[in-house]
């Protein structure tokens, strides 16, 4: 007997959207928070990559076989970071966010539901990131930079399309700097 596997309606797809983009664009949005515009150091900007030796993903398995991040600041405090992943089964996506650590919603680029970030920063080198799905928040993910700027981690709470909770752990390493 041949299982088919359970269709997904797009809501529940959009689900999943979310959390596997939830620490790598909280990662990212709060790698750009520091900007020469507003005084912050340098060191959140660069390009990162995703450590998947070091980082944990409850329940597994890690929805991606590489991601990478480049962040660099934009005029009037903003911020523009995009990042590429690749899927297990060799899909590859590429997604753009451009915005402020002001607490308001920005809109991710290249999602295919409206996905949003509110952040804000809670510490020297800490933020909060919460991802909403059509305005109902699907995850919270704090987010921390090494005081030597070379390794970001990311803890990542929220649900999966089967209704259990997530906690994942990413675990990012520059691989090289914006000069300014």
């Amino acid at each position: 007997m041949v299982m088919a596997r359970k269709y997904l309606p797009p809501a529940l797809q959009s689900q999943r959207l979310v959390l596997r983009f939830a620490a790598p664009l909280a990662s990212i949005l709060l790698l750009s928070s520091s900007s020469p515009l507003s005084g912050q150091p340098p060191q959140w900007f660069g390009t990162w990559t995703l450590n998947l030796e070091k980082s944990l993903y409850s329940p597994g398995p890690p929805p991606y076989k590489r991601a990478s991040m480049k962040v660099k600041p934009l005029a009037g405090g903003r911020v523009r970071f995009s990042y590429d992943f690749v899927y297990p089964r060799g899909g590859v996506q590429h997604v753009e966010w451009d915005g402020r650590f002001d607490g308001n919603d920005y809109v991710v680029q290249g999602a295919d539901e409206y996905v949003t970030y509110a952040y804000r920063q809670t510490g020297a080198l800490t933020y909060e990131i919460t991802a909403k799905l059509d305005t109902r928040v699907t995850a919270v993910a704090a987010v921390t930079i090494s005081p030597d700027g070379r390794t970001l981690t990311t803890i990542t709470r929220g649900g999966n399309v089967r209704g259990l909770q997530t906690m994942n752990t990413t675990v990012y390493e520059k691989t090289s700097a914006i000069v300014f």
